[in-house]
Formats: C-alpha cells, sequence, structure tokens
C-alpha cells in the first residue's frame, strides 16, 4: 500500500544551516497496517508525513501509494489518495461553516465542481449518523459554525472528514498533541475505532510512548533521519516503555532525549 524506497531530504542544502531531515528512508506497509511512529524532536516524523503528502519534494528516493509512483506528483494530485489529520485542531475544517457543510466538503471531494450546493436529506442524515459515533451530540448540531466547537470537538470532526471516503492511506501528524489528557484519550480511541472498522492503512506520528506502544501493530522509531528501530506486531505486544528505551539506547549509543515523551 505504502512504498518508501531510499528517500533523502535536506533542507537549506549548502549552507550553514543544512539539515538532513530524512536519510536513506526505506518503509514498506502492507494494506491495513496501522503504523505508530515516535521519536525526539527534529527526528524526522513530520518531515516524512510531509514527503508522502508531497507538501515537500524528496531529493532523492522514491515513493507508491498503492502501486501508484507519487514521487513527482504535487499535493494536491495526492490529496484524493490521502485523509490527513494535523496537531493543531484549527487546520483541516472551515471554522466559518457549519458542521454539515464541512462533511459536505469531505464527502463531495474529488467529485465535478458545479454551481449547484445543496445538501440533500439522504446526505443529512448519513452525516448525523456518522457523527452519532464521536459521542459527542455533533449529530444535533448540524448548523452550528464549526469555529464554535471545542479543540477535542473539532478534531474528531476533522478525523471523521478525513476517513469518510476512506483513503487509501491515513495520516495523523500528533493530532492529539494540542488537546487536554482526557480529550486526547477520547480522539484517540475513536482514531482507533474508525481505523479497524474501515481497516485503514494508517501512519500516527505521536510524541507519546505509550500511546505509540498501546496503539496499531506496528511501531517504528526515528533517529536523525533515520528508522532506527522498526517493531512488529508480535514483538510490540510485550513491549514496554522501558523497553523500548532500553532498545533506543542500544540502537542509536545515546539516550532518548524528549522530555515530552517520557514524561506523558
Amino acid at each position: 500500500m505504502l512504498s518508501i524506497k531510499g528517500v533523502y531530504k535536506v533542507f537549506n542544502p549548502g549552507t550553514v544551516n543544512e539539515k538532513t531531515a530524512l536519510n536513506n528512508i526505506n518503509l514498506e506497509l502492507k494494506a491495513g497496517d496501522f503504523v505508530t511512529v515516535i521519536g525526539g524532536n527534529g527526528s524526522g516524523k513530520s518531515t516524512l508525513l510531509n514527503c508522502i503528502a508531497g507538501v515537500h519534494a524528496v531529493d532523492a528516493g522514491s515513493i507508491f501509494i498503492d502501486g501508484i509512483d507519487v514521487t513527482k506528483i504535487p499535493e494536491h494530485k495526492r490529496a484524493g489518495m490521502l485523509g490527513r489529520v494535523f496537531q493543531d485542531p484549527m487546520v483541516g475544517t472551515a471554522a466559518n461553516m457549519g458542521i454539515e457543510e464541512n462533511l459536505a466538503l469531505a464527502y463531495r471531494r474529488g467529485q465535478k465542481r458545479t454551481l449547484k450546493w445543496m445538501i440533500t436529506s439522504q446526505e443529512r442524515k448519513l452525516y448525523k449518523e456518522l457523527l452519532s459515533q464521536l459521542d459527542l451530540g455533533l449529530e444535533n448540531r448540524l448548523s452550528d459554525k464549526v469555529g464554535l466547537l471545542s479543540g477535542g470537538q473539532r478534531q474528531a470532526l476533522t478525523l471523521l472528514m478525513a476517513t469518510l471516503k476512506r483513503p487509501k492511506l491515513l495520516l495523523l501528524d500528533e493530532h492529539t498533541a494540542a488537546l487536554d489528557p482526557k480529550t486526547a484519550v477520547k480522539v484517540l480511541a475513536i482514531t482507533d475505532k474508525f481505523i479497524r472498522e474501515s481497516n485503514l492503512t494508517t501512519l500516527m506520528v505521536t510524541h507519546n510512548m505509550r500511546d505509540a506502544i498501546r496503539y496499531g501493530n506496528r511501531l517504528i522509531m526515528m533517529h536523525e533521519g533515520r528508522i532506527l528501530l522498526d517493531i512488529t506486531e508480535e514483538a510490540k505486544k510485550k513491549l514496554t516503555v522501558e523497553d523500548l528505551l532500553k532498545r533506543f539506547g542500544q540502537a542509536s549509543g545515546e539516550e532518548f532525549a524528549n522530555d515530552r515523551a517520557l514524561l506523558s
């Protein structure tokens, strides 16, 4: 489903600020894989997702999604293949539009645009059914402006929009990091439910080691632009935070230095 071969990404090449963000990344995901990605600041986690999405062009290597070489395909043309949720709850929705209008935009993504704009009763029924799964009462607030929602409600809505058309690949970039702990737990539970029920191939970047271990069937740890550890399902089931830190130290020769991950 996702194949990344020999990918490099260097920022500010040839300057004093040169930074190799991705250093010969090779990664294969099968259909239905739910992979969590952890690493310290500057390890390349978000850059990896941005390169997959086409936000950044890679300097070398190739990226295939569902057998299609997207390496040189621009971001807007990849969008139909991807679902994405960002760290900031304010990104991914239109604040001045209603809940049902935002859902309609996601539902009609990829369809031919016309001057006609009408949400049918059948669509409205579907949106209510989908929103009821969130257990946030949003199914009774279809006309409310999204800008009036809390961060957790908005992030849950963004997640629903990102998965509405069953993307070939779902990218989650620390999508609970800006939420309070209680809300983050709820949004993660909704995330896991959607991914399992729709069997979505997913890459989830997180700063939380416990979440990285708890969710998904595979865990990747990045360090200095490389994939340092790739832990598969059976080994992951027995993994603890202490084990992960020990394996990181053995592989990198240094301690893991990210207080956010350690204290979460």
